[in-house]
């Protein structure tokens, strides 16, 4: 029977004197770097690009490779690998973590972690183009005038929601062309998921209002709308506006079925981006939760690419650092958790405009925004 292959002498020799080469090629670019921050790039004698990596201090971390003997076997293969490197000099540490994740997305290194699944995530957008807004989907560039909420984890979050709105709000879904065109009522006035504002079932004014109610609850202003929509329900009552006061109701009785089926621990999370990674035969998962509005707007899986002997906060830094370069330019949420595993305060600090806060709660770190921080 033959035995388990064993290395050569001469490889593990080879391999050493790789290692020292790539080794010193690195220490000669160190005698010329400067204390701060910066970006740096290495690359083999193809002139393909390996590795990209930020830092604090350009010189403290390019001397780390420069002792391989106490890295792991995938950096010493990548120091093996090294024929020469490139450096951009950044005022700040967050200008270094935006271009490193741009250049990784862009250059595709294969020593870096890869988030290969960069989905455009859809919103719910209520279009203020039109005298009477419409209540819609939207995905990709924000072209259209009006106000944009989410992220949904999914197509059919968003579909959801807005049959949920249709019912408390009465808002239009249809497009300007079928509101044009309209003569009288469509079946969705009939069935009690729009008012109709096309053939003057309601005022513009009165049409306005339940736009704005919609806005509040949308942004998490729920008990203000119960409260209003309540009142007038009393008042219509004591009227005995009875047609009125059964339509506010059903109105209520929406609400109460919208926010009965979120996730009962996003009533005390506002705005957040939930982080969890977990690895299992060499592939790491990613699952992104987002709270919007004390409401859980659903979930969505990642699995990046990445060295499988990396550990899993190495993983989670380098996706948040990707996850957060191209989104929330405006809008970034009020707070971002991460689960499972801490990973380095950087990557939420300046990929998401963030502080860390140094609060711990039940197996969570959380960073917020500056203004809210209290460490």
């Amino acid at each position: 029977m033959a035995g388990a292959a064993r290395a050569h002498p001469a490889d593990n020799s080879e391999m050493t004197e790789s290692i020292q080469a790539g080794a010193e090629v690195i220490r000669a670019f160190v005698k010329t770097l400067p204390s701060a921050p910066g970006v740096y790039r290495m690359i083999d004698e193809s002139g393909e690009v390996m590795y990209v990596g930020k830092a604090r201090s350009l010189k403290a971390r390019v001397t780390n490779y420069t002792r391989p003997e106490g890295l792991e076997v995938r950096l010493q293969r990548m120091i093996a690998a090294t024929r020469t490197m490139e450096f951009v000099r950044t005022e700040t540490e967050a200008e270094a973590l935006l271009l490193e994740a741009n250049l990784i997305k862009r250059l595709k290194p294969r020593f870096n972690v890869l988030l290969r699944d960069d989905k455009s995530f859809p919103y719910i957008l209520i279009a203020t183009e039109h005298e009477a807004p419409e209540l819609t989907k939207h995905r990709g560039t924000r072209r259209k005038k009006g106000e944009y909420f989410g992220p949904f984890a999914s197509a059919l979050a968003v579909k959801r929601t807005i049959t949920s709105l249709q019912k408390a709000f009465l808002l239009r879904t249809c497009s300007d062309s079928f509101y044009k065109a309209r003569t009288r009522p469509c079946m969705l006035h009939q069935i009690k998921r729009c008012a109709a504002p096309c053939t003057g079932e309601i005022s513009t004014e009165a049409y306005g209002q339940l736009v704005e109610e919609a806005k509040q609850f949308l942004t998490g202003k729920s008990k203000s709308v119960q409260d209003h929509l309540q009142a007038d329900m009393n008042n219509a009552a004591e009227t005995l506006d009875f047609e009125r006061a059964a339509l506010l109701r059903d109105r209520l009785s929406a609400l109460a079925l919208v926010q009965s089926q979120g996730d009962v621990a996003a009533r005390a999370v506002g705005e957040a981006d939930v982080f969890a990674v977990a690895h299992d035969a060499g592939q790491f998962c990613v699952q992104v939760f987002f709270f919007r509005a004390h409401q859980n707007w659903g979930n969505y899986a990642y699995r990046p690419k990445a060295d499988p002997t990396l550990a899993d906060e190495e993983v989670l830094e380098a996706f948040i650092g990707q996850f957060y370069e191209d989104r929330y330019k405006s809008d970034r949420p009020q707070c971002l958790v991460k689960c499972a595993v801490y990973a380095r305060r950087c990557a939420a600090q300046y990929a998401a405009g963030l502080r860390y806060c140094g609060c711990y709660r039940s197996g969570r770190y959380a960073c917020r925004k500056p203004d809210r921080c209290t460490d």
